[in-house]
């Protein structure tokens, strides 16, 4: 399996070198793994973020922006064009790249052909390694990436414009011509060349509705060879609605284009009668009745009804675990326990809100809060809680901590820091730091 070349030309302007290790990228830069068993980098998405990022902080304010997942899908398009033109060399051994390659040499001549597959070699220095068949593919593959309408943003990846053009041109047509008298191919009868090109034909806007079309009818065509992108195929399909939603958020509107391809409607057919599937507390999880209460809130509020000050767990009475009790209520799910960070407090001072509290997810600590009464209160609540038929519950997020945390002052080495967005809508300065002052570990 190939994987989408990316081209020396491209390489050279938004910097992204090769590396000799594909694990160690160059500093400062996007390393593009450059060996033949680790060349699938479009499939690794943190490394297509990186590669889009470097890519859209070249371009100009206005130009159409490189997608992460978009990559992917484009990757994913070529290595399932490699899998089509084996399968047309297995329908009629005629249609091999070999025998493809012949015909193209035939028609050209040996000196311009020779420089057209040098000229690929040098143009994409990932194909440079390959036997000269393998070339001519490349090049037929490259070009039907470069003819896809809805791989324009990313064109600037694979564009194959630095080859010599007039040979380029000869080259496809010698294919076309050729493959047009061999073996039919795919569920429509089309020629190597012309099922190759099917997908943006059926859908010239969307990258995503070409993996969709593929997937909907290629199956019993490429059969298990198929099935083995389909988890990756999924995820790129997921990847790239999350950043369309993104893209909407951001501009508030767009990014949906318009038709069916940029949407799915998810079906739920059938789950009425899955099993439940619960884990070893089945005893009394199937019939949990949970109530959530924001914990400070929920403290304003008794204060009010029991017309005293209630400030800590320990202080909230035992008429108000009766009364939840009386309900039914079997869980009690307390949000926003757990110690939180000065810092957060402060950021969301400056921003104007001097009355906000922390935020409940940018925290000092994993442990009861101080102002709640610490773990004793905590511990006398759920017993009182427990003596009543009533289990407590809370949420913990550890990949939320305060800019001013024990775990970043202690543990550094647990957080990820990143030049790049990692999504669309989420942006950043210098640090994975949010608006209310969280780190993302």
């Amino acid at each position: 399996m190939r994987a989408l070349p990316i081209s020396r030309t491209a390489r050279r302007r938004f910097d992204v070198p090769e590396a000799p290790d594909p694990a160690v990228p160059a500093a400062g830069a996007v390393a593009i793994p450059s060996a033949p068993e680790a060349r699938r980098f479009a499939a690794n998405l943190p490394a297509a973020r990186r590669i889009a990022f470097a890519v859209n902080a070249a371009r100009k304010p206005g130009e159409a922006s490189a997608q992460a997942g978009e990559l992917a899908a484009l990757e994913l398009l070529h290595e399932i064009g490699h899998l089509v033109v084996i399968k047309a060399a297995e329908a009629d051994p005629a249609a091999s790249m070999a025998e493809s390659a012949t015909v193209v040499e035939a028609g050209l001549g040996v000196l311009p052909f020779g420089s057209l597959v040098s000229a690929v070699a040098y143009e994409f220095p990932d194909v440079a390694p390959s036997p000269v068949p393998d070339r001519i593919e490349e090049l037929l593959l490259v070009r039907i990436a470069n003819e896809n309408p809805a791989a324009r943003p990313l064109r600037a990846l694979i564009d194959d414009d630095p080859l010599p053009r007039q040979e380029r041109d000869l080259a496809m047509r010698a294919l076309e011509s050729y493959h047009a008298d061999r073996t039919p191919l795919g569920p429509n009868g089309e020629t190597l060349v012309d099922l190759l090109r099917a997908p943006a034909r059926a859908h010239p806007t969307s990258l995503a509705g070409q993996l969709r079309y593929i997937r909907g009818l290629w199956g019993s065509f490429l059969g298990a060879s198929l099935e083995e992108l389909l988890d990756r195929l999924t995820l790129t399909l997921d990847v790239i609605a999350e950043e369309e939603r993104g893209l909407h958020l951001r501009f508030g509107g767009g990014g949906f284009g318009d038709g069916p391809d940029h949407g799915e409607a998810p079906s739920y057919a059938g789950l009425d009668v899955e099993p439940e599937r619960f884990s070893s507390d089945s005893a009394w999880m199937p019939r949990l009745v949970l109530i959530a209460k924001s914990t400070h809130v929920w403290l304003d509020q008794l204060s009010r009804r029991y017309s005293r000050p209630i400030r800590t767990l320990d202080a909230i009475p035992d008429q108000e675990l009766d009364r939840l009790a009386r309900l039914g209520i079997t869980g009690l799910w307390l949000i926003g326990l757990w110690e939180r960070s000065k810092a957060s407090r402060r950021i969301k001072e400056w921003r104007g809100n001097p009355d906000a509290a922390a935020s409940a997810y940018s925290l000092d600590d994993y442990r009861i809060a101080d102002d709640l009464g610490g773990e004793a209160a905590w511990s006398d609540l759920r017993h009182r809680a427990w003596a009543r038929g009533v289990r407590l519950a809370s949420d913990m997020v550890p990949n939320h901590m305060g800019l001013d945390s024990r775990w970043v002052a202690e543990h550094p080495e647990w957080f990820l820091s990143t030049a790049e967005p990692p999504y669309p809508a989420y942006t950043f300065g210098g640090a994975n730091l949010a608006e209310d002052g969280r780190m993302e570990i």
